[in-house]
């Protein structure tokens, strides 16, 4: 991007109040602390923090230019740009960055699957053009109109990927990326305390496909019973996935090991199938469902389904998305990005099958899953007990207990840890050379730090 104030205020309805009308915008930016360098700093309302604290903070890290709120007079060199409700305003930029892309625009949402799923239909339409779409975690009404600022408008398709949390979050999204084709990945239990149940789940992500007509497309999980009866009221193009041969893209012969195989195969509308081998380079079988609606995706658009097959398979992973760390002797699977049930029984799946040395399990307390979430840790507990590879469970946290009690059940050993120092601790001293540590449970857990600590381990460095 590169706009000045003065074309900025036109845009937002924004009213600058000193410094140079001409100065040039390259980069937008809500975090203070990291600007790419001639940035509009865009201050929001936080449930603890108010942004506009910290103008001065991004003004010393690269900004140009701030967006503010607040009245009353301002002077000086550097430009204030008044709105009335700076992340409202935020959303107008972002539209309008979006109204200049030519290409075809996907939209993502889901409960489980969101970030594996949004990049590899990047890397299957990758085999069709150029892609761009969203950065990181950047999937939220602050983060959305940020990537669309960034967005490579040369680029043929663009994928976003587009989070929730509470009730009529999922409406402005649309608003501003305004997708040709959606997917869905799952309707799970995350963020079941702000929406009260998983078909309130449903009501509010489906609201991804309002703006969508015949000529658009539609890529729904199959398998999930809460989405069947959008398949048939939907005023736009529907394509099934799953591990059926009643869906439109479904997968047989499934080989789940170090890294997962499959056949890819498409119904022809007119009869028949066509098949494709898949070889993805990323572990575990809940990945067949993601990459399967990637493949949908591209198929969607006319990418040839065994250039889309090929380029998936080059996808290596997310960071901290059951990401593979080798520290020295030890073993790392890192999916500690956030957790849900459906994440943590496919996150220990894959431990289960690792090779290596002792199998260890720390897992951290999934949040934000309302008022069931004892019994939801208690399922999982009951699903770990059931595999027979994992040698040691170390727990850390408070919800976590409740998981622990299938598990002291089932005769395994269990670690309980109340803070994040104990588990490093305790993690550090049961490990050894060729051992393989899985690290799962929500962000807000701290997980990252236990990672860290064991890149500074000398014990497996040496």
């Amino acid at each position: 991007m590169e706009l000045t104030v003065r074309e900025i205020c036109l845009i937002v309805g924004g009213i600058q109040l000193c410094g140079d009308g001409e100065t040039v915008i390259r980069h937008v930016s809500f975090d203070s602390r990291t600007m790419l360098g001639d940035d509009l700093f865009v201050p929001t309302l936080g449930a603890r923090v108010d942004g506009h604290d910290f103008i001065e903070s991004a003004f010393e890290n690269g900004a140009v230019a701030t967006l503010t709120s607040r009245t009353g007079k301002v002077t000086g060199s550097r430009p204030y740009i008044y709105v009335q409700d700076t992340q409202k305003a935020l959303e107008t930029l972002g539209k309008h960055f979006r109204s200049l892309f030519q290409g075809r625009v996907v939209g993502i949402t889901g409960s489980v699957g969101k970030t594996t799923t949004r990049e590899l239909t990047k890397a299957a339409l990758s085999a069709g053009g150029s892609v761009t779409g969203t950065m990181k975690n950047m999937n939220s009404q602050i983060g959305l109109p940020v990537v669309l600022c960034h967005m490579d408008h040369e680029a043929d398709y663009a994928v976003m990927e587009m989070g929730i949390s509470e009730p009529g979050e999922m409406r402005p999204l649309v608003d501003m990326v305004q997708p040709h084709l959606v997917i869905v990945t799952n309707i799970g239990v995350a963020h079941m305390e702000h929406l009260g149940s998983r078909e309130g789940i449903c009501r509010e992500k489906m609201h991804i496909a309002d703006d969508l007509g015949p000529d658009d497309v539609a890529v729904l999980n199959g398998e999930e019973p809460l989405l069947i009866p959008y398949q048939k009221s939907l005023p736009c193009k529907v394509l099934t996935f799953g591990l059926h041969p009643d869906m439109d893209v479904y997968a047989e012969d499934i080989q789940d090991g170090e890294n997962v195989s499959f056949t890819a195969c498409f119904r022809i509308p007119a009869g028949g199938r066509r098949e494709v081998p898949v070889e993805l380079a990323i572990p575990g079988i809940h990945n067949v469902m993601n990459a399967l609606a990637a493949l949908a995706a591209a198929w969607a658009f006319g990418i040839r389904p065994e250039k889309a097959a090929e380029a998936i398979g080059r996808y290596g992973g997310f960071s901290r998305r059951l990401e593979r760390v080798r520290i020295g002797s030890l073993k790392l699977i890192d999916d500690s990005y956030n957790a849900a049930p459906p994440s943590m029984k496919a996150a220990l799946a894959v431990l289960d099958k690792a090779q290596g040395g002792k199998r260890i399990a720390l897992l951290a307390d999934m949040l934000e899953l309302g008022e069931n979430e004892a019994d939801m840790h208690r399922e999982v507990g009951n699903y770990a007990a059931g595999l027979r590879n994992i040698d040691i469970y170390i727990t850390l946290g408070t919800l976590i207990r409740n998981l622990e009690a299938p598990l002291v059940q089932a005769r395994r050993p269990v670690f309980h840890c109340d803070s994040v120092e104990k588990a490093l601790e305790t993690v550090t001293r049961l490990a050894e050379s060729g051992d393989v540590v899985l690290l799962k449970g929500s962000n807000g857990m701290r997980l990252d730090k236990i990672r860290a600590g064991l890149l500074k381990e000398e014990k497996f460095t040496e």
